[in-house]
């Protein structure tokens, strides 16, 4: 199954036109139904304790999530969660819109979440598969230390929601498959992370404008505004790789790159990619609403590289 296979949400849908402002949208809400989740055919928890740590787990998600994670829970199905993680600044993922869905099984919290990852059917990192896999240690899908495992009582979707952002979407996912970080040492190491780093960068876009034109249920006039907002940033990178700047070392503000933080290093393949990027994405950012992505790569809005 991908995002939107069965269709978008029909309540949504009624109010296509009506794009709410980005910063007035809720990081934590509670929804009627999920008639569109991975999960919707799962039976939800019944028992008293199982349905009373979830109540808690909300509490825990509406009172403590980052700025960057966005979530919606199911009244009617408690079992049901779908979260919106924003990719991290200053890595491959930066900007970019991951969407996951998860699951309280009936036994839990004796036993983790399961999460699903909406791929799109691509591979942008080692622990995130095209079938929606989700490899990591507090998940139990990847063994690890004591430390890193699920521990009943303890251990959170909040922590999880979290590790995946920091663990999973990090600097150099190169060096999240097993055995790389000792078989890729120094520079070796170094310039294969830099190559891993820009076909990710390729396919975060790619997911970007998957993610757009398929929202996810609940999250359609959330991603058309996130777009809306940040579309000439998610460009002016875009054009700041092409002229030669290395992965995750631009920082954009206002459709310009902060020409004290960019470092040099890319390949003559990456920049003819994204030459071709910025093309597709102007093409989605304007069937948007953005009217600012023409401007955003003119070149009195670069700063030389």
């Amino acid at each position: 199954m991908v995002l939107g296979d069965s269709g978008s949400d029909p309540k949504e849908g009624n109010d296509e036109h009506k794009v709410p402002n980005f910063e007035s949208i809720k990081h934590f809400d509670v929804v009627d139904d999920f008639s569109i989740h991975h999960y919707n055919n799962m039976a939800s928890p019944g028992e008293k304790e199982s349905v009373k740590r979830i109540q808690e787990e909300w509490k825990i998600l509406e009172n403590g999530l980052p700025e960057t994670i966005y979530v919606r829970v199911c009244e009617a199905k408690m079992g049901l969660l779908r979260a919106v993680i924003i990719g991290p600044a200053g890595t491959p993922y930066h900007d970019g819109l991951f969407v996951f869905d998860c699951f309280f099984p009936p036994k839990y919290p004796n036993v983790p979440p399961l999460v699903y990852y909406y791929s799109g059917g691509l591979r942008l990192n080692p622990n995130l598969y095209r079938c929606g896999r989700v490899c990591l240690s507090l998940l139990g899908t990847w063994h690890g230390k004591e430390t890193e495992l699920w521990v009943p009582g303890k251990s959170t979707m909040l922590q999880v929601l979290v590790s995946i952002q920091a663990l999973i979407l990090n600097a150099k996912p190169f060096f999240n498959e097993p055995g790389y970080d000792t078989s890729y040492v120094g520079d070796v190491g170094e310039r294969r992370s830099r190559k891993y780093n820009e076909k990710v960068y390729t396919l975060s876009l790619k997911t970007m404008i998957y993610t757009l034109r398929r929202p996810p249920q609940h999250f359609k006039g959330f991603v058309a505004s996130y777009f809306r907002c940040h579309a000439p940033d998610i460009i002016g990178a875009c054009q700041a790789y092409k002229e030669g700047a290395t992965v995750g070392t631009v920082v954009v503000k206002d459709g310009v790159p902060d020409p004290n933080i960019i470092e040099q290093g890319s390949s003559e393949e990456f920049k003819a990619t994204m030459a071709r990027m910025i093309d597709l994405l102007s093409t989605a950012f304007t069937e948007n609403g953005s009217t600012e992505c023409e401007q955003s790569v003119t070149s009195k809005n670069m700063l030389p590289l």
